[in-house]
């Protein structure tokens, strides 16, 4: 299904140079912002306590945020969860303070304020080694997510491609970590999964480029490598738009209306597939190119029948 078809094919691998500087320097940026800024993690890394109340109607979260801030807890996080008369409150870890007194004082901060009288459902604490076993846990899932996408692609294609791949998919998820970096934006365990859901989402993008470039090697064979490449991007920019359109309507309404639960995630998301279209298209292709991608590597040299000697 197409919703448009480029007669000519677009050169794209004539401004292959540029492409790659640009994306070297958003590379180098977001490197820059990890190690300089680092990542705000969130309780379920850092460790503290989790603090579910129920209300009889729903209750404006704002001024439960003003609340705990005034009395100590700036860094508080609040948010509906399951209904907007359910609500759950981060807290971070605080020396001295036990769990059962930490929700003692919240409950008695949210007493005081208008909205109606809340009802305690559940508190729980998340210690700091705990946090650090989900934090290594993430960072293992993310190295077997490469991993298993790099055999992937070397078994499908060749180790070309598989190198390129990697390279365009890595440098997605390194800026959308630099983005949360530079603007310090919460990274919590919702967030982590949206970055492993990009790196499969990209590899899929660049997997039907390059089954066009394989096939468009077999078929077109006045065609050098520059051109076959061009050729196969033109012809899969309908579906990219088709694909990425549908996904990212989905994604922003998730931002828009999905409420501060699905804010970061759906966030993580919409860089992830702007990126993603960048670099499947604009960075793996020229990689491919520069590590010395030809056709004689997709066709196979007609063996000659020896003829059976009597």
């Amino acid at each position: 299904m197409e919703f448009f078809r480029i007669k000519n094919d677009i050169p794209f691998m004539r401004h292959a140079l540029v492409f790659n500087v640009i994306s070297l320097l958003t590379f180098v940026l977001a490197v820059l912002f990890l190690a300089t800024r680092g990542l705000n993690l969130s309780v379920e890394f850092t460790g503290g306590t989790l603090v579910e109340v129920h209300y009889s109607e729903a209750p404006q979260l704002e001024p439960i945020r003003q609340a705990l801030s005034d009395d100590g807890y700036p860094d508080a996080q609040v948010q509906n969860f399951g209904s907007a008369r359910d609500v759950l409150i981060r807290l971070p870890n605080r020396d001295g303070l036990e769990s059962s007194r930490v929700s003692e004082k919240v409950m008695t901060t949210l007493s005081a304020v208008d909205g109606g009288s809340p009802e305690l459902r559940r508190v729980e604490f998340v210690g700091p080694q705990v946090g650090k076993e989900l934090a290594a846990d993430g960072a293992m899932a993310l190295l077997l997510v490469v991993v298993g996408i790099m055999v992937y692609l070397a078994l499908r294609f060749e180790w070309r491609f598989s190198v390129a791949a990697i390279i365009a998919n890595l440098h997605d998820v390194i800026i959308i970590l630099g983005f949360f970096a530079f603007f310090q934006w919460e990274f919590s365990l919702a967030v982590l999964a949206a970055v492993l859901a990009v790196l499969g989402y990209s590899v899929n993008e660049s997997v039907v480029v390059f089954d066009r470039v394989r096939e468009t090697f077999k078929k077109k064979r006045g065609m050098d490598t520059p051109e076959v490449l061009n050729h196969a991007i033109t012809r899969t920019i309908s579906r990219t738009v088709i694909t990425h359109g549908s996904t990212q309507m989905m994604v922003l309404s998730m931002l828009l209306f999905g409420g501060e639960t699905l804010y970061y995630f759906s966030l993580a998301l919409t860089i992830g597939i702007l990126f993603g279209i960048y670099s499947s298209v604009l960075v793996a292709s020229p990689l491919v190119m520069w590590l010395g991608v030809s056709r004689e590597q997709f066709i196979k040299p007609k063996q000659e029948k020896q003829e059976a000697v009597v």
